[in-house]
């Protein structure tokens, strides 16, 4: 939330900031290109305007909040613009009248024309419901509530599918918007839906009404909302946070500003995916007792023969075995007394295995084996045995006699069969 708000906050100021210089730009950087030639062909009144609705924003708070300061704003500085018959640039004009749904594309459907675009439309979904769910992380911070991921993004399916039959680009959840909503006094679903209404009311009747809004009155709006966005508290916590988290709070930052807000944070998610990870699995190594230290007998294991307690050497396994932990657990072959001549691994406690750990098992498996020692696997969990059985290490290289249940069949065993 803190990376996005900030990444949300300077590409709205930079990017509205153009109006207010009355000049065109492309993106933060083409924003922060012309500004220098903006700054020297000012339009005063564009710049005015803006001014004004900033300050009824915040002015406005200090009166009351009773009725959005936002509202206030919009429509005092729209009114003056019109009234007065002012020579402002407006927005662009909204279209008006329902839109005709696109059956075209069931009737004239080729799998081949759109074979070249799934890629692309993979890649909007997974960036819309990432940029969906940030969105509504932001809200909750904002409103004290708790989203439902799932439904979020039902809901945003369906939306789009519908879109689509329309010729609608797909969307996903806007930051900015919500926070003007939020700002607003909209705190409830019925806010999203009065939102809705509204613009299927322009769409419909007001459009041309809509379309002399000033564009400047609009831009000072977006810069308050990006001022508004930003995690403050967030900012001051930079020193005491660790050092990864903020490298990728920073990659997020300048990558959105130079590049693209929605590839930025999939970026950072991924980095950030990468870095949980490397910590899980460094807490999951530390925490697991595979390394090679002195093994401690543990409670059950009584009983074994004064006589051949020289030709055993048990290996307890505390832990998952993965790519975390499979360098401890190969040094098992040093671990193992000249004299013993049965290895006894107990897997009772070893609750997982991953494609790594398998393979590392397989190869210390191989190694005992063919240096004449006899294995003797105990008590295998179900995920690691069906690991062990699909690249047959059972019943290829350990035979299902040498598998037990538990330690006491295996005691009994050994005194069975070495003496």
């Amino acid at each position: 939330t803190i990376k996005r708000g900030k990444a949300v906050s300077l590409e709205q100021i930079m990017t509205e900031s153009k109006t207010l210089a009355g000049k065109e730009a492309s993106g933060v950087l083409g924003t922060i290109k012309v500004l220098p030639f903006a700054l020297n062909n000012i339009n005063w009144l564009e710049l005015i305007l803006a001014l004004g609705t900033i300050l009824i924003i915040y002015g406005f708070k200090r009166i009351t909040k009773a009725v959005p300061s936002t509202l206030v704003a919009l429509f005092v500085m729209s009114g003056i613009a019109i009234g007065f018959g002012l020579d402002y640039r407006p927005i662009e004009e909204i279209p008006s009248g329902l839109p005709i749904p696109k059956l075209e594309m069931f009737t004239d459907f080729s799998f081949a024309s759109i074979t070249p675009y799934i890629f692309t439309a993979l890649t909007l979904a997974l960036l819309g419901a990432i940029d969906s769910l940030l969105t509504s992380v932001v809200a909750d911070n904002m409103t004290k509530t708790k989203h439902k991921p799932n439904k979020e993004l039902i809901g945003q399916g369906i939306g789009n599918s519908i879109a689509a039959l329309f010729g609608g680009i797909p969307g996903a959840g806007a930051t900015i918007r919500t926070v003007v909503n939020i700002n607003a006094g909209g705190k409830t679903r019925l806010s999203g839906m009065i939102a809705g209404v509204l613009l299927l009311i322009i769409l419909l009747a007001l459009g041309p009404v809509a379309s002399k809004i000033p564009a400047a009155v609009l831009a000072g709006i977006l810069i308050t909302v990006g001022i508004g966005v930003m995690d403050y508290r967030g900012l001051k916590a930079i020193p005491y946070m660790p050092k990864q988290e903020v490298a990728i709070m920073l990659l997020v930052l300048v990558l959105s500003s130079i590049w693209n807000l929605v590839y930025a944070v999939g970026i950072g998610l991924v980095i950030a995916s990468l870095i949980f990870m490397k910590i899980i699995g460094d807490i999951s190594a530390k925490r697991s007792e595979i390394k090679s230290l002195k093994e401690e007998a543990w409670d059950d294991e009584v009983g074994i023969p004064e006589n051949l307690q020289e030709q055993i050497f048990i290996k307890h396994i505390k832990g998952p075995l993965f790519f975390g932990t499979t360098s401890d657990f190969q040094a098992l072959a040093k671990q193992i007394p000249p004299k013993a001549i049965t290895v006894i691994i107990r897997m009772d406690r070893m609750p997982y295995m991953d494609q790594t750990g398998l393979y590392v098992m397989e190869e210390i498996l191989i190694d005992l084996v063919n240096a004449g020692k006899t294995v003797l696997l105990v008590d295998i969990i179900e995920q690691p045995r069906y690991m062990m059985e699909r690249i047959d290490i059972i019943p290829d290289l350990i035979t299902k006699e040498h598998i037990f249940e538990d330690f006491k069949k295996c005691l009994s065993w050994i005194k069975e069969n070495i003496k």
